[in-house]
């Protein structure tokens, strides 16, 4: 028996890999695949956007990935709300009956005879290498109109994802562009490391209440360290009693400190300090400051150079001097970065435009993503070094 992991699952579905002749569910109902769905590698199931037709019925949701049927119940899926709209209960085994919410059967695929023996063995020699780049001995001897082709696909690919996660969040929001944008912004300002923390702030926070702070920095500062559980703490430092005292009045003018995060929840350990959370909540204040009407500006700016000029943002003096609360640097200069204006643009609003369009039926706001897209430098990490180091 062929051993198998989640992951190249993942890869089998995303890509059709596997035999669709005669496809049914483990309940001999008919299955036809319009769309596998966009890969989803946040909390929730493992695609979203599928459309799939069972029988007579076309559905259009998620779609869940397991080895086993039964691991669905040993993640405790049936207990979070989150996977009432899964389609398609894809699998390597079928070893238990399943039902849904409602009662009913859960549709189930099962494709360990579906998928060759060939392909599994040259997954097992890719993820076995020894190599950063498991391709990278054949590499050279694919014909680089292919390679061209490959990149492009990727990065369409790469861009549909991300602006699937945008209009996941749009469909929470209850079609809020704002809303969201503002959520999705928030998560880039916390650069992977503290993303997930900066989102639940965005949350904690409605943005209509930013906005009507966005005239005062100050106030702004104080919402953001506030709900964002850095001013729980006592210090000597002024601007930090300054800023406890402001949020005190403030959550309670808007009934804010429901959702506060902990400081805990932020991640210090390993990061520069131009990568604090701490700035980075700085910086974001000093953005809504210099506009009150973000996402408006997004959606109408066409120029790259005015986008940038927009998200380079100089925090307030404080920040100037420090990188967290009561510790002075030297090397503080606060200031948003040209490497990171480029990520917030690529990950922020690129992919908003993207949704947008879809959400719009307009494609010019997909034609004006790939725009920014070509006009920017590509972001530079050790995943893009290695490629680069074999051509691409």
């Amino acid at each position: 028996m062929l051993t198998m992991n989640e992951s190249f699952l993942h890869y089998i579905w995303q890509h059709q890999y596997f035999n669709k002749e005669d496809l049914k569910t483990s309940d001999a109902e008919a299955i036809q695949i319009f769309k596998p769905g966009l890969y989803n590698t946040n909390a929730g199931p493992d695609f979203s956007e599928s459309k799939i037709k069972i029988a007579d019925i076309e559905w259009a949701g998620s779609v869940e990935i397991h080895i086993k049927s039964s691991d669905y119940l040993q993640h405790k899926h049936q207990h979070d709300r989150a996977y009432d709209n899964v389609v398609l209960h894809v699998v390597w085994h079928d070893d238990k009956r399943l039902t849904r919410a409602d009662s009913t059967p859960m549709p189930t695929l099962e494709l360990s005879n579906r998928v060759g023996e060939e392909l599994v063995k040259k997954y097992r020699q890719l993820v076995n290498s020894a190599f950063q780049i498991p391709c990278s001995n054949s590499f050279p001897q694919i014909n680089p109109l292919t390679k061209i082709s490959m990149i492009e696909q990727a990065a369409v690919q790469r861009l549909n994802t991300k602006a699937g996660i945008v209009r996941e969040l749009l469909a929470n929001n209850n079609g809020d562009g704002e809303e969201t944008f503002y959520q999705v912004l928030a998560k880039n300002f916390g650069f992977k490391v503290n993303a997930d923390p900066f989102l639940s702030l965005a949350k904690a926070l409605p943005v209509k209440t930013i906005r009507k702070n966005s005239d005062n920095q100050f106030r702004t500062e104080a919402l953001l360290f506030g709900l964002a559980g850095f001013l729980d703490e006592g210090t000597d430092d002024e601007y930090h009693q300054s800023l406890k005292k402001e949020f005190e009045f403030l959550s309670h003018k808007f009934a804010l400190g429901k959702e506060k995060l902990h400081k805990a929840q932020w991640k210090f350990l390993r990061l520069r300090p131009a990568n604090f959370p701490t700035l980075r909540l700085a910086q974001l204040a000093a953005l809504f400051n210099k506009s009150t009407q973000l996402f408006a500006d997004v959606i109408e700016l066409e120029d790259v150079a005015s986008l940038q000029k927009m998200f380079s943002v100089e925090p307030s003096s404080y920040w100037a001097a420090h990188y967290s609360f009561g510790k002075k640097s030297d090397w503080a200069h606060g200031r948003l970065g040209d490497e990171s204006v480029d990520n917030v643009l690529i990950n922020s609003i690129v992919p908003t435009l993207a949704a947008y369009a879809e959400e719009k039926g307009d494609e010019l706001f997909f034609d004006r993503a790939l725009n920014i897209l070509q006009q920017l430098n590509p972001e530079a990490n050790a995943i893009t070094r290695a490629w680069e180091e074999l051509g691409t």
